[in-house]
């Protein structure tokens, strides 16, 4: 096969496989409250935590940076948290620029620390760290086709129960955000590092 279109490959079954739930889960509460309408905001986000993916994958591979695997364990649930919280209690500011920067700024940061997660895997695949672009590039390539693909589902079931059963926005937010920050609360409390 091609290495190419294996690190495509690669990355879109790690974004896609329901084992990684939690990226899947990271995904649902960041679209918790947009609707489709919204798609170029949800595009960015995707993009912004696709970027962060990508930024420690590299900083990893080429030895620059590394984090205990118990540590990012821990982390990756903390961001889901975070973001449900987020979509709670920050929906209420005025300012709308203001909040889809700072949401924007977290998909980023948090994609660093979900890059952490599967940098290790990617790391120990590249035997020569001269040729990691290519590698680099289709991985990356893939871990955004398998989010849109993810996001595309995400935002349709919102669709549904939006405008067909005609659910309230706050009652949708707070029920997948309440959700994730649940399941995500349990998994910080299973993998806690200290």
């Amino acid at each position: 096969m091609n290495p190419f279109r294996f690190y495509l490959k690669l990355g879109f079954e790690h974004i896609s496989n329901l084992n990684g739930y939690d990226h899947i889960l990271f995904l649902i509460v960041l679209c918790a409250v947009y609707r489709i309408q919204q798609w170029k905001k949800i595009l960015i986000l995707v993009t912004a935590f696709t970027i962060g993916h990508s930024i420690t994958l590299a900083l990893v591979s080429f030895d620059l940076f590394n984090i205990p695997s118990s540590i990012i364990k821990f982390l990756i649930p903390t961001t889901i948290f975070i973001t449900a919280l987020n979509n709670v209690l920050g929906s209420n500011l005025k300012e709308e620029f203001a909040n889809m920067s700072k949401n924007y700024f977290m998909a980023l940061f948090f994609g660093l620390i979900h890059g952490m997660d599967f940098s290790n895997y990617f790391k120990a695949l590249i035997l020569d760290k001269s040729s990691i672009i290519k590698p680099l590039f289709g991985f990356n390539l893939g871990i955004e086709f398998g989010q849109l693909i993810v996001v595309f589902f995400i935002i349709s079931i919102s669709f549904f129960f939006l405008n067909v059963i005609k659910a309230k926005d706050r009652d949708w937010n707070l029920f997948i955000s309440g959700a994730a920050a649940g399941i995500s609360f349990i998994s910080m409390l299973e993998n806690k590092f200290w």
